[in-house]
């Protein structure tokens, strides 16, 4: 029997923003391990934060990802440092003389480099993108790894293993970021896509039958020889190149306001055309080289421009003159409002073919799991990340997100110190 992944009897908190797993998490009560053996509490840590830390990784895997070492980071007062030399900390060492409590040392909080076990799991590239919040769980980041939705410097990368350099960047596909990070769609609008795209294969189908349809008509009808070409005379023909490129050249003397530079550069590259004909006599033709000029002055023609209509109250553009009407009527805070309201309509529209609710929503239970690691620097509009650094450990903070406390990590990272 297949255990239930996010189970409420045997509490296990996952990397995911699951409502099950949120409820775990503020449920969530250190475990009773007074009455256990030492070895058992390791074990019960090792379960635990495992089943947190990179629970795709094989154990074996994760063996080889262990360190022993643990980077921190300690805050040194330098101008302590630049008074004291150390030998008020000496004084009277051994003789049971107490150091003045003006020149005691100032205590720093407390390192907890022990919930840096899994910081190794963090330079993985599935972790990156659900720490990044592309993703709403490491097991979707892992999906959108592997089927090649993620890019490392530029280069796509399907190996959700990957360990991240300082300096590296990596970028999700828009839409995918949309799909995992917004609302799922309900039951109307998932009928409504099923139903736009039963009628775009229709469409599809129908245009495919039609041009089958077409094609077995052309090769019964008798092909039709082409029209013989009517020989040019020689004189003749290069007359008529030669007027070819009086015409370029007088085009070329117009005003330069009349030409854009791509005409300029299309009307010296038909001169160059012309030039090359009139010296092959045996391939004098006219009429495609009539045609290119012909087609290269029709561009040149100014196209209509449509008149802007008056608007001096600033008013939005409706699509009927009933609402026009109306909104001459409202106040400048109405108006502000409903700009507001059809420019967040064009970039957020209703869009049935898409694989999230639209007009896009944020997911329901996002805002829990919403924070960004300090060496990760995102940037959401464009769905890329940085990998600043490896994550360390200071005096009262340790970068790597933990929902364990201190002795729960250090016991498992005694289990696994004792395994290498």
């Amino acid at each position: 029997m297949r255990k239930r992944f996010h189970g409420l009897k045997r509490v296990k908190i996952r990397q995911s923003w699951n409502k099950y797993n949120l409820y775990n998490l503020a449920r969530a009560e250190p475990p009773r391990i007074d009455n256990r053996t030492f070895f058992q509490q390791k074990w019960t840590a090792k379960s635990l934060t495992r089943a947190y830390h990179g629970e795709t990784v094989r154990e074996k895997k994760w063996h080889k990802l262990f360190r022993r070492t643990i980077k921190a980071v300690i805050n040194m007062d330098p101008k302590a440092l630049a008074e004291n030399d150390g030998s008020e900390h000496a004084e009277g060492r051994g003789s049971g003389l107490d150091v003045p409590a003006n020149q005691k040392p100032k205590s720093l909080p407390k390192i907890p480099y022990l919930n840096m076990i899994y910081a190794p799991t963090e330079r993985r590239l599935d972790t990156a993108v659900f720490r990044a919040l592309f993703a709403s769980s490491t097991r979707q980041a892992r999906q959108f790894v592997i089927h090649g939705y993620v890019k490392v410097n530029g280069e796509k990368m399907i190996y959700p293993g990957y360990q991240l350099n300082p300096g590296d960047m990596f970028q999700v596909e828009p839409d995918r970021v949309l799909f995992a990070t917004g609302a799922r769609k309900d039951r109307a609008e998932r009928a409504a896509g099923r139903k736009l795209r039963a009628a775009k294969a229709s469409q599809n189908a129908a245009a495919e039958q039609s041009e089958s349809e077409s094609e077995p008509t052309e090769p019964s009808s008798p092909k039709s020889d082409p029209p013989p070409e009517v020989a040019v005379p020689e004189k003749d023909a290069k007359k008529a190149l030669q007027s070819l490129i009086s015409q370029a050249k007088a085009i070329l003397s117009s005003p330069s306001s009349a030409l854009t530079a791509q005409r300029k550069q299309d009307l010296r590259a038909f001169q160059r055309t012309v030039k090359r004909n009139l010296s092959r006599p045996d391939a004098l033709t006219t009429t495609s080289l009539d045609s290119q000029l012909a087609e290269i002055t029709a561009k040149m023609a100014p196209k209509p421009t449509a008149p802007i209509p008056s608007n001096p109250l600033d008013l939005p553009t409706l699509s009927s003159p009933e609402l026009q009407a109306e909104a001459a009527t409202l106040s400048p805070n109405q108006l502000k409002t409903l700009r507001a309201a059809l420019a967040e309509a064009r970039e957020n529209p209703i869009d049935a073919s898409k694989p999230y609710a639209t007009p896009w929503r944020p997911r329901d239970w996002m805002s829990a799991f919403a924070f960004i690691p300090r060496y990760l620097e995102v940037h959401h509009k464009i769905c890329s990340a940085v990998y600043i650094r490896h994550p360390v450990a200071r005096p009262g903070l340790a970068e790597v997100p933990t929902p364990y406390n201190f002795d729960l990590n250090s016991l498992a990272h005694n289990w696994y110190l004792r395994r290498r």
